[in-house]
């Protein structure tokens, strides 16, 4: 359990009288309800006092006793301690750094306590969402525009597409923000529409007069998970290849869950070599095969037929980049390669 997640479950129980669901406990801290019932067990053998009653009339009570003292927080590190997930660093983005990490000092303390001889888990967990090699977040800072969507208004944003050289003018209905691999994103409606706009191609934002019109039942969460869900899972092409077996790692750490590496004889006909596995890479498009250029020779792509295609195409193209010996190259020089 991260310590995000600890104060928001112990959070949400607290501030109730009444028992309540494993089910909304989850929406809350937005994970499932096998993670939360997970969580409760770690509370309950942490000492604190969580009773868990099954059945129609059942749900979870914090009982009187419960070591997380939320009496001096103020709203603000309240909301603090609800927003699970964020990273000082993120935090710092959204310009609420100071109150996360007040609300975190002043329950610190009893939460320590309860756990007995154990150390605090913030003393033993830390968390870092940026992708490896990350450069840093270019364009537009969180903290500018979290303030016009928490007002709870349409938004004019100026905002340019990957495939577009000049950005255009819309009018969305904000969610909320999400931020997502060292990313920030705003989640909006556009006529009905869910979208993901990436801080780093808007590059404007008019505050409208108008309140946001979202759709009937649907709350930021739910707008995240329709979105990354439909994103990660569609895909209308599958690439299969045989692969070098010593970057099969390299492969699934690159690819993440778009590429399955198979075990030996479950994967697609040809059957890979003694050095060799299997892999299938799902795709939204042909063009994603583009993925595979970084394993070069170490990778054949044995269907469909389009993909070898399309591949063949594109060293050809890096193949004719480097085709003419470049001025400033060294093989133009006469006296290059040195004698022996």
């Amino acid at each position: 359990m991260t310590p995000d997640r600890f104060f928001a479950l112990l959070l949400a129980l607290q501030t109730r009288r009444d028992p309540v669901t494993t089910t909304d406990l989850a929406a809350e801290t937005g994970v499932s309800v096998r993670t939360v019932l997970r969580d409760l067990r770690w509370l309950q053998d942490a000492g604190f006092p969580v009773l868990v009653e099954r059945g129609r009339w059942g749900g979870v009570t914090l009982l009187p006793g419960g070591a997380l003292d939320t009496a001096r927080l103020t709203p603000a590190e309240r909301d603090q301690l609800a927003l699970h997930g964020l990273d000082d660093r993120q935090r710092h983005q959204l310009g609420a750094a100071a109150d996360g990490r007040r609300a975190r000092e002043k329950v610190a303390a009893g939460a320590a306590g309860a756990a007995g001889p154990l150390l605090p888990l913030s003393a033993v967990v830390t968390t870092d969402s940026r992708p490896w090699f990350w450069s840093g977040a270019q364009g537009l800072e969180p903290s500018a525009l979290v303030g016009d969507v928490r007002r709870g208004v349409r938004l004019r944003i100026r905002y340019r597409r990957a495939a577009e050289a000049d950005p255009t003018w819309q009018l969305v209905d904000p969610y909320g923000m999400l931020a997502k691999a060292g990313r920030w994103y705003l989640v909006a409606d556009r006529s009905g529409t869910p979208r993901l706009y990436s801080l780093e191609r808007l590059t404007d934002w008019r505050p409208t007069a108008a309140p946001r019109r979202l759709r009937p039942g649907v709350s930021l969460a739910d707008a995240v998970a329709e979105l990354t869900t439909g994103w990660e899972t569609s895909a209308d092409l599958r690439i299969h290849g045989l692969l070098a077996a010593r970057h099969a790692e390299r492969a699934q750490r690159i690819l993440g869950s778009r590429v399955t590496v198979h075990r030996p004889g479950e994967g697609p006909a040809p059957t890979p070599g003694p050095d060799q596995v299997a892999l299938t890479l799902s795709c939204r498009n042909l063009e994603e095969v583009r993925q595979l250029l970084p394993f070069g020779a170490d990778l054949l792509i044995t269907s469909p037929p389009e993909a070898r295609t399309r591949l063949r195409e594109l060293a050809a193209e890096v193949v004719a980049q480097y085709a003419e010996p470049d001025p400033g190259d060294g093989a133009t020089d006469p006296t290059y390669p040195p004698p022996s």
